[in-house]
Protein backbone atom coordinates (compact mmCIF):
# COMPACT_ATOMS: atom_id res chain seq x y z
CA UNK A 1 0.00 0.00 0.00
CA UNK A 2 1.15 3.08 -1.14
CA UNK A 3 2.88 5.88 1.90
CA UNK A 4 1.99 9.28 2.07
CA UNK A 5 6.01 12.12 1.91
CA UNK A 6 6.10 15.01 3.54
CA UNK A 7 7.68 18.05 1.49
CA UNK A 8 10.63 18.11 3.53
CA UNK A 9 11.38 14.46 2.75
CA UNK A 10 10.40 14.88 -1.01
CA UNK A 11 12.89 18.02 -1.58
CA UNK A 12 15.74 15.65 -0.05
CA UNK A 13 15.10 13.71 -2.35
CA UNK A 14 15.42 15.86 -5.17
CA UNK A 15 18.49 16.98 -3.76
CA UNK A 16 19.77 13.50 -3.44
CA UNK A 17 21.17 11.15 -5.80
CA UNK A 18 19.13 8.15 -5.49
CA UNK A 19 17.18 6.91 -8.68
CA UNK A 20 13.32 7.78 -7.96
CA UNK A 21 10.86 9.17 -10.10
CA UNK A 22 8.83 12.44 -8.95
CA UNK A 23 5.47 12.01 -11.33
CA UNK A 24 2.72 14.91 -11.51
CA UNK A 25 -0.87 12.92 -12.54
CA UNK A 26 -2.66 16.11 -13.15
CA UNK A 27 -3.71 17.33 -16.74
CA UNK A 28 -1.27 18.78 -19.13
CA UNK A 29 -2.95 22.48 -18.78
CA UNK A 30 -2.98 22.33 -14.79
CA UNK A 31 0.31 21.35 -15.14
CA UNK A 32 1.38 23.63 -16.96
CA UNK A 33 0.24 26.28 -15.24
CA UNK A 34 1.81 25.54 -12.02
CA UNK A 35 4.42 22.02 -10.80
CA UNK A 36 7.41 21.18 -8.84
CA UNK A 37 10.98 20.86 -10.58
CA UNK A 38 12.14 17.74 -11.55
CA UNK A 39 8.61 16.91 -11.76
CA UNK A 40 7.42 14.47 -14.65
CA UNK A 41 4.05 15.14 -16.57
CA UNK A 42 1.88 11.40 -16.61
CA UNK A 43 -1.67 13.03 -15.86
CA UNK A 44 -3.46 10.09 -14.00
CA UNK A 45 -5.70 8.66 -17.41
CA UNK A 46 -2.78 8.06 -19.11
CA UNK A 47 -0.59 5.43 -16.73
CA UNK A 48 -1.32 2.44 -17.82
CA UNK A 49 -0.17 3.78 -21.03
CA UNK A 50 2.93 4.51 -20.55
CA UNK A 51 3.97 4.06 -16.83
CA UNK A 52 6.15 0.75 -18.40
CA UNK A 53 7.85 2.75 -20.45
CA UNK A 54 8.83 5.59 -18.24
CA UNK A 55 9.51 3.55 -14.94
CA UNK A 56 10.89 0.56 -16.41
CA UNK A 57 11.83 -1.09 -13.05
CA UNK A 58 8.89 -1.60 -10.70
CA UNK A 59 10.97 -1.29 -7.55
CA UNK A 60 11.49 2.13 -8.43
CA UNK A 61 11.05 4.81 -5.81
CA UNK A 62 7.89 6.79 -6.91
CA UNK A 63 6.43 9.81 -5.70
CA UNK A 64 3.24 10.72 -7.11
CA UNK A 65 1.43 14.39 -6.68
CA UNK A 66 -1.15 16.26 -7.58
CA UNK A 67 -2.79 19.78 -6.44
CA UNK A 68 -4.19 18.56 -3.09
CA UNK A 69 -3.53 14.87 -2.98
CA UNK A 70 -7.02 13.57 -4.00
CA UNK A 71 -6.06 12.27 -7.27
CA UNK A 72 -2.49 10.97 -6.36
CA UNK A 73 -3.78 8.64 -3.69
CA UNK A 74 -5.64 7.25 -6.34
CA UNK A 75 -2.49 6.63 -9.11
CA UNK A 76 -0.84 5.65 -6.12
CA UNK A 77 -3.14 3.04 -5.86
CA UNK A 78 -2.65 2.30 -9.39
CA UNK A 79 0.70 1.96 -9.55
CA UNK A 80 0.48 -0.44 -6.52
CA UNK A 81 -2.07 -2.70 -8.61
CA UNK A 82 -0.05 -2.75 -11.29
CA UNK A 83 2.83 -4.17 -9.10
CA UNK A 84 5.23 -1.39 -8.16
CA UNK A 85 6.68 -1.91 -4.87
CA UNK A 86 7.77 1.25 -3.27
CA UNK A 87 5.23 4.29 -4.23
CA UNK A 88 4.09 7.35 -2.04
CA UNK A 89 1.93 10.10 -2.73
CA UNK A 90 3.01 13.58 -1.64
CA UNK A 91 0.96 14.95 1.24
CA UNK A 92 -0.93 17.78 0.40
CA UNK A 93 0.41 18.17 -3.05
CA UNK A 94 1.58 21.35 -4.52
CA UNK A 95 -0.81 23.30 -2.69
CA UNK A 96 1.03 22.35 0.23
CA UNK A 97 4.69 22.43 -1.07
CA UNK A 98 3.90 25.79 -2.33
CA UNK A 99 2.99 27.04 1.04
CA UNK A 100 6.01 25.89 2.60
CA UNK A 101 7.63 28.39 0.42
CA UNK A 102 9.39 25.50 -2.25
CA UNK A 103 10.20 26.36 -5.38
CA UNK A 104 7.54 25.59 -8.18
CA UNK A 105 7.80 26.58 -12.20
CA UNK A 106 4.93 26.87 -15.01
CA UNK A 107 5.74 25.74 -18.66
CA UNK A 108 6.32 21.71 -19.94
CA UNK A 109 9.25 20.32 -20.58
CA UNK A 110 10.92 22.66 -19.14
CA UNK A 111 14.75 20.97 -18.51
CA UNK A 112 14.85 21.00 -22.20
CA UNK A 113 14.15 24.83 -22.77
CA UNK A 114 15.63 25.72 -20.26
CA UNK A 115 18.74 23.93 -21.58
CA UNK A 116 18.35 25.71 -24.73
CA UNK A 117 17.94 28.97 -23.58
CA UNK A 118 21.71 28.71 -21.80
CA UNK A 119 22.74 27.34 -24.76
CA UNK A 120 21.76 30.43 -26.66
CA UNK A 121 23.11 32.96 -24.14
CA UNK A 122 26.30 31.47 -23.58
CA UNK A 123 27.16 30.59 -26.46
CA UNK A 124 25.77 33.16 -28.46
CA UNK A 125 24.03 30.92 -30.99
CA UNK A 126 23.17 32.89 -34.16
CA UNK A 127 19.36 33.85 -34.97
CA UNK A 128 17.47 35.78 -37.68
CA UNK A 129 14.70 37.01 -37.16
CA UNK A 130 11.45 36.48 -39.29
CA UNK A 131 11.48 40.03 -40.67
CA UNK A 132 15.15 39.49 -42.11
CA UNK A 133 14.26 36.18 -43.28
CA UNK A 134 10.94 36.94 -45.12
CA UNK A 135 13.33 39.96 -46.96
CA UNK A 136 15.92 37.40 -47.82
CA UNK A 137 13.44 34.65 -49.60
CA UNK A 138 11.62 37.88 -51.26
CA UNK A 139 15.41 39.18 -52.33
CA UNK A 140 15.63 35.49 -54.18
CA UNK A 141 19.23 35.61 -51.14
CA UNK A 142 20.44 32.13 -51.73
CA UNK A 143 18.99 30.32 -48.72
CA UNK A 144 17.72 26.74 -47.86
CA UNK A 145 15.59 26.51 -44.70
CA UNK A 146 16.06 23.03 -42.61
CA UNK A 147 12.92 22.30 -40.36
CA UNK A 148 14.11 20.15 -37.30
CA UNK A 149 10.56 19.34 -35.93
CA UNK A 150 9.62 15.70 -36.46
CA UNK A 151 7.88 15.12 -40.38
CA UNK A 152 4.54 15.02 -39.23
CA UNK A 153 4.82 18.52 -37.40
CA UNK A 154 6.50 19.49 -41.07
CA UNK A 155 4.17 18.40 -43.14
CA UNK A 156 0.97 20.18 -41.61
CA UNK A 157 3.11 23.58 -41.43
CA UNK A 158 6.40 24.81 -42.46
CA UNK A 159 8.46 28.37 -43.26
CA UNK A 160 7.57 28.07 -47.10
CA UNK A 161 10.14 26.32 -48.81
CA UNK A 162 11.52 24.76 -45.74
CA UNK A 163 12.43 21.20 -46.21
CA UNK A 164 11.96 18.46 -43.19
CA UNK A 165 15.59 17.51 -41.45
CA UNK A 166 14.70 16.31 -38.14
CA UNK A 167 17.01 17.47 -35.48
CA UNK A 168 18.53 14.13 -34.81
CA UNK A 169 19.27 14.33 -38.20
CA UNK A 170 21.45 17.10 -38.92
CA UNK A 171 25.10 16.46 -37.54
CA UNK A 172 25.25 13.27 -39.46
CA UNK A 173 23.47 14.65 -43.03
CA UNK A 174 24.56 18.63 -42.84
CA UNK A 175 28.16 17.22 -44.94
CA UNK A 176 25.83 16.10 -47.99
CA UNK A 177 23.25 18.94 -47.51
CA UNK A 178 25.94 21.53 -47.92
CA UNK A 179 28.05 19.83 -51.13
CA UNK A 180 24.40 20.47 -52.83
CA UNK A 181 24.01 24.44 -52.18
CA UNK A 182 25.71 26.86 -53.92
CA UNK A 183 28.44 29.27 -52.70
CA UNK A 184 27.49 31.60 -50.07
CA UNK A 185 23.97 29.77 -49.28
CA UNK A 186 22.72 30.41 -45.92
CA UNK A 187 21.74 27.56 -43.56
CA UNK A 188 18.58 28.65 -41.64
CA UNK A 189 17.28 26.18 -38.93
CA UNK A 190 13.52 26.29 -37.56
CA UNK A 191 11.11 24.46 -35.60
CA UNK A 192 7.91 25.83 -33.89
CA UNK A 193 8.96 27.63 -31.16
CA UNK A 194 12.57 28.05 -29.89
CA UNK A 195 14.41 25.08 -28.50
CA UNK A 196 15.10 22.84 -31.39
CA UNK A 197 16.00 25.95 -33.79
CA UNK A 198 18.67 27.25 -31.20
CA UNK A 199 19.61 23.30 -30.78
CA UNK A 200 19.92 22.15 -33.87
CA UNK A 201 21.99 25.57 -34.82
CA UNK A 202 24.21 24.77 -31.24
CA UNK A 203 25.00 21.21 -33.11
CA UNK A 204 25.96 22.71 -36.17
CA UNK A 205 28.48 25.58 -34.60
CA UNK A 206 29.84 23.18 -32.75
CA UNK A 207 30.93 21.02 -35.62
CA UNK A 208 32.00 24.46 -37.28
CA UNK A 209 29.00 24.44 -39.70
CA UNK A 210 27.77 28.14 -39.98
CA UNK A 211 23.92 28.30 -39.93
CA UNK A 212 21.44 30.63 -37.95
CA UNK A 213 18.02 30.13 -36.35
CA UNK A 214 15.03 31.74 -37.09
CA UNK A 215 14.19 33.83 -34.07
CA UNK A 216 10.96 32.00 -32.05
CA UNK A 217 10.32 29.98 -35.25
CA UNK A 218 7.24 29.21 -36.81
CA UNK A 219 5.48 31.03 -34.25
CA UNK A 220 7.46 34.02 -34.57
CA UNK A 221 7.00 34.45 -38.46
CA UNK A 222 2.74 34.33 -37.62
CA UNK A 223 3.30 36.61 -34.95
CA UNK A 224 5.69 38.85 -37.88
CA UNK A 225 2.39 38.81 -40.22
CA UNK A 226 3.84 36.16 -42.31
CA UNK A 227 1.76 32.67 -44.19
CA UNK A 228 2.36 29.56 -43.42
CA UNK A 229 3.18 26.68 -45.84
CA UNK A 230 1.03 23.95 -45.24
CA UNK A 231 1.03 20.46 -46.39
CA UNK A 232 4.95 20.51 -47.09
CA UNK A 233 6.10 17.51 -49.24
CA UNK A 234 9.95 17.90 -49.03
CA UNK A 235 10.34 15.55 -46.68
CA UNK A 236 13.00 12.86 -48.13
CA UNK A 237 15.92 12.00 -46.28
CA UNK A 238 18.61 10.86 -49.14
CA UNK A 239 21.61 7.84 -48.26
CA UNK A 240 24.27 9.15 -46.36
CA UNK A 241 27.71 9.15 -48.02
CA UNK A 242 30.75 7.87 -46.75
CA UNK A 243 31.97 11.24 -46.42
CA UNK A 244 29.34 12.71 -44.65
CA UNK A 245 28.98 9.66 -42.47
CA UNK A 246 33.01 10.17 -41.53
CA UNK A 247 32.37 13.78 -40.64
CA UNK A 248 29.59 13.38 -38.51
CA UNK A 249 31.96 10.14 -36.65
CA UNK A 250 34.91 12.32 -36.49
CA UNK A 251 32.61 15.01 -34.62
CA UNK A 252 31.13 11.79 -32.07
CA UNK A 253 34.88 11.37 -31.47
CA UNK A 254 35.09 14.47 -30.00
CA UNK A 255 31.59 15.17 -28.27
CA UNK A 256 32.31 11.64 -26.82
CA UNK A 257 35.79 13.42 -25.37
CA UNK A 258 34.73 16.36 -24.33
CA UNK A 259 31.13 16.01 -22.94
CA UNK A 260 32.16 12.47 -21.22
CA UNK A 261 29.88 10.25 -23.33
CA UNK A 262 30.74 6.62 -22.12
CA UNK A 263 30.72 3.41 -24.98
CA UNK A 264 29.37 0.18 -24.78
CA UNK A 265 30.36 -3.00 -27.03
CA UNK A 266 27.56 -5.55 -27.15
CA UNK A 267 29.12 -7.36 -24.16
CA UNK A 268 29.23 -4.19 -22.32
CA UNK A 269 25.43 -3.40 -23.54
CA UNK A 270 24.06 -6.98 -22.61
CA UNK A 271 25.88 -6.65 -18.87
CA UNK A 272 23.91 -3.26 -19.38
CA UNK A 273 20.68 -5.10 -20.39
CA UNK A 274 21.35 -7.36 -17.40
CA UNK A 275 20.87 -4.80 -14.84
CA UNK A 276 17.10 -4.02 -15.99
CA UNK A 277 16.39 -6.55 -13.48
CA UNK A 278 17.21 -4.37 -10.60
CA UNK A 279 17.22 -0.75 -11.53
CA UNK A 280 15.34 1.49 -14.05
CA UNK A 281 17.41 1.62 -17.32
CA UNK A 282 16.66 3.68 -20.24
CA UNK A 283 16.93 2.00 -23.92
CA UNK A 284 16.15 4.46 -26.77
CA UNK A 285 17.26 4.45 -30.64
CA UNK A 286 17.33 7.65 -32.22
CA UNK A 287 17.19 6.96 -35.88
CA UNK A 288 14.46 7.79 -38.60
CA UNK A 289 11.07 5.48 -38.07
CA UNK A 290 11.67 3.70 -41.06
CA UNK A 291 15.19 2.27 -39.97
CA UNK A 292 14.09 1.58 -36.60
CA UNK A 293 11.16 -0.69 -37.97
CA UNK A 294 13.79 -1.99 -40.56
CA UNK A 295 15.98 -3.66 -37.64
CA UNK A 296 16.45 -3.12 -33.97
CA UNK A 297 17.86 -4.29 -30.70
CA UNK A 298 15.38 -5.75 -28.69
CA UNK A 299 14.49 -3.64 -25.74
CA UNK A 300 14.93 -0.58 -27.63
CA UNK A 301 11.98 2.08 -27.76
CA UNK A 302 12.36 4.23 -30.68
CA UNK A 303 12.40 8.36 -29.84
CA UNK A 304 13.49 10.29 -32.71
CA UNK A 305 16.92 12.10 -31.85
CA UNK A 306 15.45 15.54 -31.99
CA UNK A 307 12.24 15.06 -29.69
CA UNK A 308 14.54 13.18 -27.10
CA UNK A 309 16.70 16.27 -26.59
CA UNK A 310 13.33 18.41 -26.62
CA UNK A 311 11.37 16.00 -24.45
CA UNK A 312 14.08 14.85 -22.43
CA UNK A 313 11.92 14.88 -19.12
CA UNK A 314 9.12 12.44 -20.80
CA UNK A 315 12.54 10.04 -21.14
CA UNK A 316 14.50 11.03 -18.32
CA UNK A 317 10.96 10.28 -15.69
CA UNK A 318 13.57 8.48 -13.05
CA UNK A 319 16.26 10.53 -11.96
CA UNK A 320 19.42 9.31 -11.62
CA UNK A 321 18.75 6.48 -13.71
CA UNK A 322 21.10 4.89 -16.28
CA UNK A 323 20.37 5.90 -20.27
CA UNK A 324 21.70 4.11 -23.55
CA UNK A 325 21.12 5.35 -27.18
CA UNK A 326 21.61 3.72 -30.22
CA UNK A 327 21.58 4.54 -34.29
CA UNK A 328 23.31 2.42 -37.15
CA UNK A 329 27.19 3.72 -35.81
CA UNK A 330 28.36 6.13 -33.41
CA UNK A 331 27.20 9.63 -34.83
CA UNK A 332 23.56 10.46 -33.81
CA UNK A 333 23.58 8.50 -30.41
CA UNK A 334 26.63 10.22 -29.39
CA UNK A 335 25.28 13.56 -30.27
CA UNK A 336 22.25 12.85 -28.26
CA UNK A 337 24.20 11.56 -25.34
CA UNK A 338 26.19 14.10 -25.50
CA UNK A 339 22.99 17.11 -24.95
CA UNK A 340 22.05 14.62 -22.60
CA UNK A 341 25.44 14.92 -20.56
CA UNK A 342 25.10 18.45 -20.88
CA UNK A 343 21.44 18.39 -19.23
CA UNK A 344 23.36 17.03 -16.03
CA UNK A 345 22.97 13.40 -16.34
CA UNK A 346 25.45 11.32 -15.07
CA UNK A 347 24.76 7.09 -16.59
CA UNK A 348 24.91 8.27 -20.34
CA UNK A 349 26.17 5.29 -22.59
CA UNK A 350 26.12 5.38 -26.46
CA UNK A 351 26.31 1.81 -28.31
CA UNK A 352 29.22 1.28 -30.17
CA UNK A 353 28.21 0.43 -34.11
CA UNK A 354 25.05 0.56 -33.03
CA UNK A 355 22.31 -1.90 -34.42
CA UNK A 356 24.81 -3.35 -37.42
CA UNK A 357 27.33 -4.43 -34.05
CA UNK A 358 24.78 -6.48 -32.11
CA UNK A 359 23.52 -7.96 -35.59
CA UNK A 360 27.32 -8.63 -36.54
CA UNK A 361 27.75 -10.07 -32.83
CA UNK A 362 25.09 -12.80 -34.00
CA UNK A 363 22.23 -11.59 -32.06
CA UNK A 364 19.00 -11.27 -33.88
CA UNK A 365 17.43 -7.68 -34.68
CA UNK A 366 13.36 -7.01 -34.26
CA UNK A 367 11.74 -5.35 -36.56
CA UNK A 368 8.45 -3.34 -36.72
CA UNK A 369 7.42 -2.06 -33.78
CA UNK A 370 6.78 -3.50 -30.23
CA UNK A 371 3.37 -4.85 -29.50
CA UNK A 372 2.32 -4.40 -25.79
CA UNK A 373 -1.08 -3.91 -24.47
CA UNK A 374 -1.95 -1.23 -21.98
CA UNK A 375 -0.41 -1.81 -18.29
CA UNK A 376 -2.89 -4.36 -16.15
CA UNK A 377 -5.47 -4.17 -19.50
CA UNK A 378 -5.68 -8.20 -19.53
CA UNK A 379 -7.25 -8.42 -16.11
CA UNK A 380 -9.78 -6.15 -16.55
CA UNK A 381 -10.78 -7.37 -20.11
CA UNK A 382 -12.70 -10.72 -19.09
CA UNK A 383 -14.62 -8.56 -16.42
CA UNK A 384 -15.98 -5.48 -18.32
CA UNK A 385 -19.09 -6.54 -20.86
CA UNK A 386 -18.65 -4.87 -24.28
CA UNK A 387 -21.82 -3.76 -26.52
CA UNK A 388 -21.29 -2.68 -29.90
CA UNK A 389 -22.35 0.91 -31.96
CA UNK A 390 -25.18 -0.34 -33.24
CA UNK A 391 -26.17 -1.94 -29.64
CA UNK A 392 -25.93 0.82 -28.15
CA UNK A 393 -27.59 3.56 -30.68
CA UNK A 394 -30.63 0.81 -30.33
CA UNK A 395 -30.75 0.48 -26.72
CA UNK A 396 -30.01 3.83 -24.99
CA UNK A 397 -28.23 3.37 -21.43
CA UNK A 398 -29.17 5.77 -18.63
CA UNK A 399 -25.89 7.96 -18.97
CA UNK A 400 -22.93 7.47 -21.55
CA UNK A 401 -19.73 9.07 -20.14
CA UNK A 402 -16.58 9.82 -22.38
CA UNK A 403 -13.23 9.65 -20.60
CA UNK A 404 -10.89 10.63 -22.67
CA UNK A 405 -9.28 14.61 -22.98
CA UNK A 406 -11.90 17.26 -23.44
CA UNK A 407 -10.47 17.90 -26.99
CA UNK A 408 -11.29 14.47 -28.04
CA UNK A 409 -15.05 14.89 -26.78
CA UNK A 410 -15.27 18.17 -28.77
CA UNK A 411 -13.76 16.49 -31.72
CA UNK A 412 -17.28 14.02 -31.32
CA UNK A 413 -19.00 11.96 -28.84
CA UNK A 414 -22.17 10.18 -28.89
CA UNK A 415 -25.02 12.35 -28.73
CA UNK A 416 -26.07 13.38 -24.98
CA UNK A 417 -22.88 12.03 -23.59
CA UNK A 418 -21.24 13.59 -20.82
CA UNK A 419 -17.20 14.32 -20.62
CA UNK A 420 -15.41 13.13 -17.27
CA UNK A 421 -11.35 12.94 -17.99
CA UNK A 422 -10.68 9.43 -16.18
CA UNK A 423 -8.67 11.02 -14.24
CA UNK A 424 -11.41 12.56 -12.05
CA UNK A 425 -13.66 9.52 -12.49
CA UNK A 426 -14.13 8.39 -8.63
CA UNK A 427 -14.81 11.74 -7.34
CA UNK A 428 -17.62 13.32 -10.29
CA UNK A 429 -19.17 9.91 -11.34
CA UNK A 430 -21.11 10.49 -7.82
CA UNK A 431 -22.52 13.32 -8.85
CA UNK A 432 -23.58 11.63 -12.66
CA UNK A 433 -24.83 8.69 -11.58
CA UNK A 434 -25.96 8.83 -7.91
CA UNK A 435 -28.01 5.58 -8.49
CA UNK A 436 -25.03 2.61 -8.52
CA UNK A 437 -28.06 0.77 -10.34
CA UNK A 438 -28.10 2.91 -13.26
CA UNK A 439 -26.95 1.90 -16.54
CA UNK A 440 -23.62 3.11 -17.65
CA UNK A 441 -21.67 3.03 -20.86
CA UNK A 442 -18.16 4.47 -21.11
CA UNK A 443 -16.72 5.87 -24.09
CA UNK A 444 -13.90 6.92 -25.67
CA UNK A 445 -11.82 7.29 -28.46
CA UNK A 446 -10.78 3.53 -29.28
CA UNK A 447 -12.11 1.38 -26.34
CA UNK A 448 -9.05 1.11 -23.92
CA UNK A 449 -9.59 3.99 -21.82
CA UNK A 450 -12.99 3.88 -21.68
CA UNK A 451 -12.74 -0.59 -20.83
CA UNK A 452 -10.31 0.53 -17.77
CA UNK A 453 -12.48 3.10 -16.39
CA UNK A 454 -15.39 1.14 -16.89
CA UNK A 455 -13.31 -1.53 -14.51
CA UNK A 456 -13.31 1.07 -11.85
CA UNK A 457 -17.21 2.00 -12.14
CA UNK A 458 -17.55 -1.21 -11.12
CA UNK A 459 -15.08 -1.73 -9.18
CA UNK A 460 -17.18 1.07 -7.18
CA UNK A 461 -20.24 -0.86 -6.80
CA UNK A 462 -22.24 0.15 -10.20
CA UNK A 463 -23.91 -2.46 -10.94
CA UNK A 464 -24.60 -2.39 -14.97
CA UNK A 465 -21.96 -0.98 -16.78
CA UNK A 466 -20.34 -1.39 -19.97
CA UNK A 467 -17.83 -0.10 -22.51
CA UNK A 468 -18.33 0.69 -26.75
CA UNK A 469 -16.51 -1.83 -27.99
CA UNK A 470 -13.36 -0.01 -30.12
CA UNK A 471 -14.97 3.87 -28.99
CA UNK A 472 -15.62 6.24 -30.94
CA UNK A 473 -13.40 4.62 -33.56
CA UNK A 474 -15.94 1.99 -34.22
CA UNK A 475 -19.02 4.20 -33.63
CA UNK A 476 -18.01 6.79 -36.38
CA UNK A 477 -17.20 4.13 -38.64
CA UNK A 478 -20.80 2.46 -38.34
CA UNK A 479 -22.22 5.65 -39.44
CA UNK A 480 -23.95 6.67 -36.64
CA UNK A 481 -24.84 10.55 -35.34
CA UNK A 482 -21.82 12.09 -33.83
CA UNK A 483 -21.96 14.95 -31.90
CA UNK A 484 -19.18 17.97 -31.50
CA UNK A 485 -18.48 20.91 -29.32
CA UNK A 486 -18.35 20.41 -25.38
CA UNK A 487 -21.99 20.51 -24.75
CA UNK A 488 -22.33 17.65 -21.62
CA UNK A 489 -19.10 18.64 -19.41
CA UNK A 490 -19.06 18.14 -15.84
CA UNK A 491 -16.08 20.67 -15.12
CA UNK A 492 -14.86 23.66 -16.84
CA UNK A 493 -11.65 21.79 -19.30
CA UNK A 494 -8.42 21.98 -17.34
CA UNK A 495 -6.54 19.00 -19.62
CA UNK A 496 -5.18 20.78 -22.11
CA UNK A 497 -2.36 22.63 -22.95
CA UNK A 498 -2.33 23.92 -26.31
CA UNK A 499 1.21 24.30 -28.36
CA UNK A 500 2.61 25.85 -31.22
CA UNK A 501 -0.15 27.16 -33.96
CA UNK A 502 -2.71 25.67 -32.15
CA UNK A 503 -2.36 28.77 -29.31
CA UNK A 504 -3.93 31.91 -29.78
CA UNK A 505 -1.77 34.68 -30.56
CA UNK A 506 -1.45 36.13 -26.79
CA UNK A 507 -0.85 32.80 -25.96
CA UNK A 508 2.05 32.32 -28.58
CA UNK A 509 3.55 35.66 -27.31
CA UNK A 510 3.14 35.02 -23.42
CA UNK A 511 4.85 31.42 -24.49
CA UNK A 512 8.10 32.95 -26.85
CA UNK A 513 8.64 35.34 -23.78
CA UNK A 514 8.30 33.07 -20.66
CA UNK A 515 10.88 31.03 -23.07
CA UNK A 516 13.41 34.20 -23.77
CA UNK A 517 13.00 34.80 -19.75
CA UNK A 518 14.52 31.41 -18.56
CA UNK A 519 17.80 32.63 -20.22
CA UNK A 520 17.99 35.78 -18.04
CA UNK A 521 19.44 34.29 -15.38
CA UNK A 522 22.14 32.95 -17.47
CA UNK A 523 22.65 36.30 -19.05
CA UNK A 524 23.10 37.64 -15.21
CA UNK A 525 25.88 35.16 -14.97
Amino acid sequence: MAQKISSHDLKELLDGKSPFALIDVRESGEYNATHIPGAALIPRRRIEYIIESSVPFKGTRVVVCDDDGRRAQLAAATLDNLGYTDVFSLEGGTNRWASNDLPTEWGVNVPSKDFGEMQEVVHHVPEITADDLHQRIENGDKLVILDTRTPEEYHNFCIPGGRSMPGGELALRITDIKKDLEPGTTVVINCAGRTRSIMGTRVLQRMGVEAVGLKNGTSGWLLAGYELEYGGDRLELPEVSEESQAAAEEYAARLASEDGVKYLDISGLQEVLAKQEKESVYLIDVRTEDEYKAGHIPGFRWFPGGQAVQRSDDIAVVRNATYVFCCDGKARATVIASLYRQLGHENVFAVNGGAPAWQAAGQTLESGFPTSSLAGMEAVEASVKKVSPRELDANKPDLVLFVDTSEDFSQGHTPGAKWITRSWLEVEVVDAAPDKGASITVTCRDGRGSTLAAATLQSMGYTSVTALDGGMAAWKRAGLPVEQGLTGIVRPPSDINYLGVSRSYGEMMNYLRWETALGEKYAAD
